[in-house]
């Protein structure tokens, strides 16, 4: 028989065979072990527990119940050490649960809940919203500035990092011909996964399209401007590759973008690995 721990080692193996994004892997990986110690320690678990005897509901419905008390928290919060887990942490919890259950072929799925706060998306919920952006395209934005919102999402979902973090890349911080692709960031590089290079890649060559039209050396930064700014006093308004985009500009962007490709609000941070 399957240990439960071998399961759990098994699957996680799997999703990084699958080239599945590091920060899905992580959170995959931490609610199932926090899933396993739970049943690890409570009265009358077996010490050789298997993956069959870990997935029976009753054990994954008092996992569950005490997460949300907030009682298998390893850290401190804003709230305190005992402040109740957030409606999506537990869709992710839940959502997790059933994708073992799957792997595994057992017969038992919980109900996934709807999120009704988008505080975030589960990583494939997120997953989903990047794969819309990627194939559709924005009736209020120019082609570049969809490309490049797709972009900046992928890699906010692939890193786990915020649109301000990301902001300040160029384009040597971008590693996509090596094994395994990456993106190199202030604190070590983060290894890319398939789909989030595509999407990086497309914004890339609509980017070459927009410096091309620079007199001089491309300054390299890897965020810039779709389009020639609004008039202003003063020097003239550089053309969009020789500057930065700022972030207002990027945050700007993925609103509209979003709202009107999604038909719904959906903030940046919703795509980031919560926690």
């Amino acid at each position: 028989m399957t240990t439960a721990l071998d399961a759990i080692t098994a699957f996680l193996d799997d999703l990084q065979e699958r080239r599945f994004a590091i920060g899905t892997r992580r959170l995959r990986g931490r609610y199932l072990t926090e899933y396993l110690e739970h049943a690890l320690n409570t009265e009358g678990t077996p010490a050789n527990l298997t993956a069959a005897q870990l997935m029976e509901l009753p054990r994954a419905h008092a996992w569950l119940q005490d997460a949300a008390a907030g009682r298998t928290r390893a850290r401190n919060t804003l709230h305190g050490p005992t402040a109740p887990s957030a409606d999506a942490t537990n869709r992710s919890r839940i959502i997790t649960y059933n994708l073992l259950a799957a792997y595994l072929r057992t017969p038992w799925r919980l109900e996934v809940p709807p999120n009704t706060t988008g505080e975030h998306l589960d990583p494939a919920e997120a997953q989903r919203v990047l794969h819309t952006l990627a194939v559709r395209r924005s009736n209020t934005a120019n082609p570049a500035t969809s490309t490049r919102t797709a972009a900046l999402a992928a890699l906010v979902v692939a890193t786990g990092r915020s649109v301000a973090e990301l902001a300040h890349l160029d384009l040597p911080d971008l590693q996509l011909d090596r094994t395994p692709p990456r993106v190199l960031l202030h604190d070590g590089p983060v290894e890319l996964d398939a789909p989030t290079v595509r999407i990086v890649r497309r914004w890339l060559r609509q980017r070459a399209g927009i410096t091309a039209a620079l007199e001089g050396t491309d300054p390299g930064y890897l965020w810039i401007p779709t389009k020639i700014g609004r008039p202003r006093s003063g020097p003239d308004t550089p053309p969009p590759g020789a500057r930065r985009a700022a972030i207002r500009t990027l945050h700007a962007a993925h609103r509209t973008t979003v709202l009107d490709i999604l038909g719904t609000p959906l903030r940046p941070g919703a795509l980031r690995t919560p926690g």
